[in-house]
């Protein structure tokens, strides 16, 4: 396969500064954009969006850790083994992180959001407001039990 190599563009500054697996919810956190590569008008319009999806890299997990089988959620025995991409866990090839925010507010170089659950300095590599027709309706979406019962305290 062909190598791709990824450049930044800005850091996650937030309060959460270890791992964590949960009570994302009330967590505000901040992007801030790389000032040598970007100025405020790369932000403009995205106020008028409420949500925005925010991918970003695990670089706190050593890639020694990733996980390219199947394995227990949360290595928790009582639910079922999975495949790597039928999970969200951080312990993933490439060791990237895709969420969903709320916009709290943009300011300059920085955007403030709601829930994102990546720790302090994490790399952020792009952001995307989130458009209702890219979501499927939520009457379609299907998940197994366990996947609901992990992410009961997750937000």
């Amino acid at each position: 396969m062909k190598t791709i190599q990824i450049e930044p563009i800005g850091n996650v500054i937030s309060e959460i500064r270890n791992q964590r697996d949960e009570r994302w919810g009330e967590i505000v956190a901040e992007i801030r954009l790389d000032e040598t590569r970007f100025e405020p008008v790369a932000l403009n319009g995205l106020h008028e969006f409420s949500h925005v999806e925010i991918l970003f890299q695990f670089d706190q997990l050593p890639e020694s850790e990733e996980e390219t089988k199947a394995r227990h959620p949360r290595e928790n025995p009582s639910w079922p083994k999975v495949g790597i991409f039928a999970q969200r866990g951080r312990k993933r090839p490439n060791r990237i992180g895709a969420t969903i925010c709320e916009i709290v507010s943009v300011e300059g170089l920085s955007l403030h959001v709601h829930g994102l659950d990546a720790f302090n300095g994490s790399p952020v590599l792009d952001i995307k407001p989130v458009m209702a027709e890219f979501l499927p309706e939520s009457k379609n979406v299907r998940q197994p039990r366990w996947a609901k019962e992990l992410m009961s305290t997750y937000f």
